[in-house]
């Protein structure tokens, strides 16, 4: 099953948090509510620029002390899901559902996913 929670590191405010496995993925926040929402919104841009770049999704590592795991949103996942799982198709599709910033039907992520043998799941964790 692919997994979408990537592990942020929380630094003072002198220094730049960021992800162990998106090493471009950089934020800061005044405070822990803040950073981690930053956090939040800086792995879906980084994910949405490897989509549109072309580049390769990485694997997420596990979350270690004191890091925190911080997950994408449903929409943004689907669509990595579907980009790692057959970009040649989705292309050929020419329906906007690897597109970052079309607001795609989760309907139709899934029904493209269910074509290729995926099926889309969410789960709810327990904030850290």
């Amino acid at each position: 099953m692919q997994n979408f929670i990537y592990s942020a590191a929380l630094t003072p405010d002198e220094e730049d948090g960021g992800f162990r496995d998106l090493p471009e993925a950089i934020s800061q926040g005044e405070a822990v509510e803040d950073a981690l929402r930053e956090a939040a919104d800086c792995l879906e841009e980084a994910i949405a620029n490897r989509i549109v770049m072309g580049l390769p999704i990485p694997q997420p590592t596990a979350t270690n002390q004191p890091e925190h795991a911080i997950s994408l949103s449903a929409q943004m996942a689907a669509k990595a899901a579907l980009y790692l799982t057959h970009v040649e198709l989705a292309k050929r599709l020419q329906c906007g559902l690897l597109d970052p910033r079309h607001a795609s039907e989760l309907p139709r992520i899934e029904a493209a996913l269910a074509a290729m043998g995926r099926q889309l799941v969410v789960a709810l964790h327990s904030a850290a």
